[in-house]
């Protein structure tokens, strides 16, 4: 729902040497930005909205392709930073307080009608460490005018990264494991650039891929040997329900020079991604942290074998709907178990059939 607004306070419309003309006027080297944006908030307080359905806004000096970045305050005398995006983009869900709320919000003026990103503190008392937050968005928006978002999303999952515990570099396995789902999420961003959101996996999801009724499942090797792959849970192998699985395993060979760098294969799919902070989101919680890049700097792979597989009723598998269909009753959890495909049957896709997998996933609505 719009929100109708009185004329905005712009800092700086008044006559005569204030410091927020000062501030306007600076051209240091690096703008001082928590002071631009008290002066903006201080000013603002002065004149609180008349109602829970107004905001005093005031735009700020960083211009970009879609409007002027903006500071409000609200009745409640909570501050927003607001960063203008498109009318029909979405915002990243997933910060709803209780300290910061993110969401879309569409504000009308007089003249004028913008679709911002709003960034709200909902607590006073953290007003001073809002303020370095957003003053760090100024500074990334002002250098990169074309995708004011952007900058937001850098900079929120940058603070966030300062209160993440550091588990340590992903051990071997795990590496193989991460390289190979990489490796499918190169092809559907090749397709579409916002299928980051696809990648399942990291947020917990019992696939790696998944959207609708189509999901794929990747598994990795080491072994020169047979094939074969661990299986965790009696969900992992079921497909959607009314829907479909496939599943993809690469035979992995760990080299020193040639093949492709497991950092270089993670910063050309943050390259592709339309969302590079949400894809750095989705790196971080699959265990890969850009802190540990140099333990990672010679760790480099060859696809060696690459199958694809449909997990249809004549694939070796447990499922739990299976085994209730046969009438054995589960009482157990936490099961894992290996399946080995060293022979035929199952018969592999073809590269046809491997690539109609892929388009029907990016297809699929959510």
């Amino acid at each position: 729902m719009g929100l109708r607004l009185r004329r905005p306070l712009r800092c700086g419309d008044r006559g005569g040497g204030s410091d927020s003309d000062r501030i306007r006027g600076s051209r240091l080297t690096e703008r001082p930005w928590r002071d631009v944006l008290d002066v903006h908030w201080n000013r603002l307080e002065t004149e609180r909205p008349s109602n829970a359905r107004r905001l005093r806004v005031s735009d700020l000096p960083v211009d970009s392709a879609k409007g002027n970045l903006a500071a409000a305050i609200d009745l409640d005398g909570f501050r927003h930073l607001l960063v203008p995006v498109d009318s029909r983009q979405k915002v990243r869900p997933g910060l709803n307080g209780p300290v910061l709320l993110l969401r879309r919000r569409s504000l009308e003026g007089i003249d004028t009608f913008q679709t911002y990103a709003d960034l709200a503190c909902l607590r006073a008392d953290l007003n001073d460490l809002f303020t370095g937050l957003c003053a760090d968005v100024l500074k990334r928006a002002e250098a990169s005018t074309d995708n004011p978002v952007k900058a937001l999303y850098t900079e929120l999952d940058r603070w966030k990264s300062l209160f993440q515990a550091k588990s340590g570099p992903l051990g071997a396995e795990q590496q193989s494991g991460l390289f190979a789902e990489l490796t499918v999420l190169v092809r559907l961003l090749e397709r579409d650039s916002g299928a980051h959101r696809l990648w399942t996996g990291p947020e917990g999801h019992r696939h790696d891929f998944a959207a609708g009724r189509c999901a794929i499942e990747v598994k990795s090797s080491l072994s020169s040997e047979g094939r074969r792959m661990r299986i965790h849970g009696l969900d992992q192998l079921a497909p959607p329900a009314n829907g479909t699985l496939q599943l993809a395993w690469f035979r992995l060979e760990r080299t020193s020079g040639d093949g492709t760098g497991l950092v270089e294969l993670a910063e050309r799919v943050a390259r592709l991604c339309e969302d590079e902070s949400a894809l750095r989101t989705r790196l971080s919680q699959a265990g890969y942290s850009s802190a540990d890049t140099e333990a990672y700097r010679n760790v480099r792979f060859v696809v060696s074998e690459e199958r694809w597989y449909e997990v249809n009723a004549d694939f070796p598998k447990l499922v739990g709907n299976d085994l209730r269909a046969a009438g054995i009753p589960i009482a157990v959890s936490d099961v894992h178990y290996t399946i080995d495909i060293t022979n035929e049957p199952p018969i592999p896709l073809d590269v046809q059939h491997m690539n109609d997998a892929l388009s029907r996933l990016i297809e699929e609505p959510a």
